[in-house]
């Protein structure tokens, strides 16, 4: 039996290594021990008000080039093998409430172990979750499973992922979920029924104690989750604000959206969130190379690629 207390005070105590922080997380299969695929690295994410007097001799490279957080593997403390990113917290409340990279963000709509909290993160987060679950649905059928809308907002942070062509498991969608589906389910659980009581969506019980789901396609259900999405991706989806402010209060939908059906838009939307991951994961590649160094890189490119490989080969 894992004695969470204990872990949970050992993730602190790297805390008191470093200097002070803002907000940190703890993300990644080795938070999970129902997780089948255990890492050997722990992952902090720690935001910083200043990267520049926190970390100053690489945050030029990772505002720059990458996508204004920077990460340090194989990271040796106290017998353990880490990893951390800093971030600078504006830029992190930005990817938050606008998906500007879908770097931050997509990590946040994923279950993580939040241990600092000093500007309420975790509720800003409402803002991510809500439009992760509108994303989702527009992108799933009239009917789905429970673990199928999981897995379709896991997948979001990796649409047009360059490393998913080579350098990650290709199980790694439906390993996340299986393994941290609980916590999956705690984290949605509020905008789920939101979404029940407003008669978008609907439930039913299966015999693996799995929801079975089915929702409205409707174009005025669509009109409400692509005004959930943040207002970045909107915008590059062609839709101005000024029609989201004349259709939210006269409750119209005609074709004020340019969208003439729930495909169209659920298309136009896929194509702007394929675009976003792809430019931040190549500027996030070439960061990383650039600032831990071409050794370190290649380790860790190296170490991915043979679990890709793995999960490839083995049935």
């Amino acid at each position: 039996m894992v004695d969470k207390d204990a872990v949970h005070a050992h993730l602190l105590d790297f805390l008191k290594a470093i200097p002070p922080v803002e907000f940190c997380c703890v993300y990644g299969s080795a938070l999970h021990s129902t997780n089948p695929d255990k890492s050997t690295m722990t992952d902090y994410m720690l935001g910083v008000s200043d990267p520049l007097q926190w970390h100053s001799e690489i945050t030029g490279v990772a505002d720059n080039i990458g996508v204004g957080v920077h990460f340090n593997p194989y990271v040796t403390w106290n017998n353990k093998m880490l990893k951390y990113g800093v971030v600078r917290m504006n830029d992190l409340i930005q990817d938050i409430l606008n998906w500007e990279s879908l770097y931050l963000s997509g990590r946040l709509q994923k279950p993580v172990n939040m241990l600092v909290d000093k500007l309420d993160i975790e509720n800003v987060n409402s803002v991510n979750l809500r439009a992760a679950v509108s994303a989702a649905l527009l992108l799933l059928p009239p009917k789905f499973t429970e673990e199928d809308l999981y897995a379709k907002i896991c997948s979001l942070s990796y649409m047009g992922d360059l490393r998913m062509l080579f350098a990650e498991d290709r199980n790694k969608v439906k390993k996340i979920v299986r393994g941290q589906f609980d916590l999956f389910r705690t984290m949605y659980k509020t905008f789920l029924l939101e979404y029940e009581d407003k008669d978008f969506l609907r439930f039913s019980s299966s015999t693996n104690q799995l929801a079975n789901i089915s929702q409205d396609c409707g174009l005025a259900v669509t009109c409400s989750h692509v005004s959930s999405l943040p207002p970045s991706i909107r915008s590059r989806m062609g839709i101005k604000k000024e029609k989201m402010e004349v259709i939210s209060k006269s409750g119209e939908v005609d074709n004020r959206l340019g969208f003439g059906s729930r495909k169209e838009a659920a298309q136009c939307m896929q194509k702007v969130l394929r675009r976003t991951v792809r430019v931040s994961s190549a500027r996030q590649a070439i960061s990383g190379v650039l600032t831990v160094g071409g050794v370190t890189a290649a380790r860790y490119l190296s170490n991915k690629m043979c679990k890709a490989w793995r999960s490839w080969t083995l049935k």
